[in-house]
């Protein structure tokens, strides 16, 4: 063979290799079945492709047997069989046509239709196609999703009469952008903007991609369509923008919920009490552990932990709480100074508490499913469910807590003392037993606040120490004791955190947030929400 016939059969070798894929016509099933024993390598792409075109069921399992080298045929007529390999070391046989099993045939009668890796990945793209017409519409999304890449794979006919039966509004979305990449992909100018056009609100990262190629190729598109096509980009940009935005501030919120959860314990003790507790990170601590330990107990009432550890997280720090005021902070009281070194004494021995118990290593608590996943709202934005809950729940426990403080009878003496604490005195109102239960109330509201970062941290004998600062930052910022000002100054610290850290990163994001809050506490050292009240000097 000389050069030039060598080079001439290497062109035709490449274009036989890259040639589009044409498909085979058939009646029905059986038809497609009766050409299968004279298939060949050359042959069988096309059949396949002839076969993915008619609507039966048993063309997907066809498809799953060819893949995995199970389709058989008899010699003397042609009949076509699924050969399943027993772990015996038997054959299980099944007629391709009605699914039966046949006893009086054996496995050397038969001759195999053989494949190789090209007849594979077309098996493959194929499949897609068919999965349009599964039943469940969660299977049509992602077959379509799969097809959006690669529009080429799908004919202008069954992409046609799947928009006709597609009654699902997802699905229908996705199909109309394959038919307008189909359209845009067309030679005509005319075309091209028609599909712009309805292309141009989609977010889509494929018919982005789709788009931004199409922007370098100003070759094979006119001025009008390349001006077309560079305003839809922008367009589109646009809206991701948006939605990234609204990205940050879900998350800033989510971030914010859970300073809220960590501070409105602190902002209660801090505000009736005067008293800079230290130990309230350990108290979160506590509320981990207590999830942690619920799990252990009870591996059957996973999905069902959250909920038993939310009231036992509760106690557990309440009580813990209630004991360290009675034990070593009722004698401290009008002595901040005293208090902060003590309560810093008590986080140490609870830290080194649970070392011993638990072991210096972290503990991970396992997620219930309900809290699992997330909530796709569309290509460029989702919101993920273990957030969204705890925003929700961080919610309720504040209004909970605000009804409480509002309509009992320990809140009106919580109020009372936290506004003057010499007159609830002398109107009999026990201070002493109060500071008792609020310093019990802040520390379990702090413990559920650990059954909330143990969803999203390793529990770990450090796990209250990063977050006590920033608890102080909310109190301080919000106004001491008032409940309304540390919801806003916790929300409004997580969501600005959060937009600061893809410009700055985390660490300067911290440290920018801080020196405002110093500049802001020179100019309001009462925070944003001062506390009323005749004795609040």
């Amino acid at each position: 063979m000389t050069l030039i016939q060598r080079l001439i059969f290497l062109m035709l070798l490449t274009v036989g290799l890259t040639w589009p894929l044409k498909a085979a016509e058939f009646e029905n099933f059986e038809a497609a079945i009766a050409a299968l024993p004279q298939a060949d390598f050359k042959s069988l792409p096309e059949l396949l492709a002839g076969i993915a075109e008619l609507d039966d069921q048993r063309v997907s399992s066809l498809f799953v047997h060819i893949s995995q080298g199970e389709v058989y045929f008899q010699k003397s007529d042609k009949r076509v069989f699924y050969v399943l390999d027993q772990a015996d070391g038997s054959a299980r046989i099944i007629d391709a046509l009605n699914g039966e099993v046949s006893q009086d045939i054996e496995k050397k009668q038969l001759s195999k239709v053989k494949t190789n890796n090209r007849i594979r990945s077309d098996i493959t793209q194929l499949q897609a196609q068919l999965n349009l017409n599964h039943p469940d519409p969660n299977i049509r999304l992602t077959a379509a999703r799969e097809m959006l890449a690669d529009v080429s794979r799908i004919s202008d006919k069954r992409l046609a009469d799947r928009q006709n039966k597609e009654s699902d509004g997802d699905v229908a979305d996705i199909l109309s952008l394959i038919a307008a990449l189909k359209q845009f992909s067309k030679d005509d100018a005319v075309s091209q903007l028609s599909a712009l056009t309805q292309l141009d609100s989609t977010l889509e990262p494929d018919v982005s991609q789709v788009l931004a190629a199409a922007s370098q190729d100003a070759e094979h598109y006119s001025a009008e369509v390349q001006t077309k096509i560079k305003a839809t980009l922008a367009n589109i940009e646009s809206q991701r923008n948006l939605y990234s935005y609204a990205e940050n501030i879900f998350f800033g919120l989510s971030l914010g919920s859970v300073l809220l959860l960590a501070a409105i314990g602190l902002a209660i003790t801090f505000g009736v009490m005067g008293v800079i507790n230290m130990a309230h990170g350990e108290m979160m601590m506590l509320g981990a552990y207590t999830t942690y330990v619920i799990q252990q107990w009870f591996p059957n009432l996973i999905e069902y932990s959250l909920l038993i550890a939310v009231p036992a997280a509760f106690l557990v720090s309440g009580s813990v709480g209630v004991i360290i005021e009675r034990s070593i902070i009722q004698f401290l009281k009008g002595r901040p100074l005293e208090t902060l070194l003590a309560t810093f004494g008590v986080s140490l021995i609870l830290q080194q508490l649970v070392r011993t118990v638990f072991s210096p290593l972290n503990r991970q608590v396992i997620a219930p499913e309900w809290m699992s996943g997330s909530w796709q709202i569309n290509p460029v934005f989702s919101v993920t469910f273990n957030r969204l809950y705890i925003i929700l729940f961080s919610l309720a426990v504040f209004f909970m807590l605000l009804i409480f403080l509002k309509k009992s009878a320990l809140g009106l003496h919580v109020r009372a003392v936290a506004q003057n604490r010499d007159m609830a005195r002398a109107l009999s109102i026990r201070s002493n037993w109060v500071d008792a239960a609020t310093f019990g109330l802040g520390s379990g509201i702090a413990g559920i606040a650990g059954v909330v970062l143990s969803q999203l941290t390793n529990v770990g004998p450090n796990l209250g120490q990063a977050y006590i600062i920033d608890s102080f930052l909310v109190v301080v910022f919000g106004g001491v004791g008032n409940l309304w000002g540390t919801l806003v100054s916790a929300m409004t610290l997580g969501v600005l955190n959060k937009f600061l850290e893809p410009l700055t990163g985390p660490v300067m994001a911290s440290i920018i947030v801080l020196v405002g809050l110093v500049f802001f506490i020179q100019k309001r050292p009462m925070g944003l929400f001062p506390q009323k009240g005749r004795a609040v000097e």
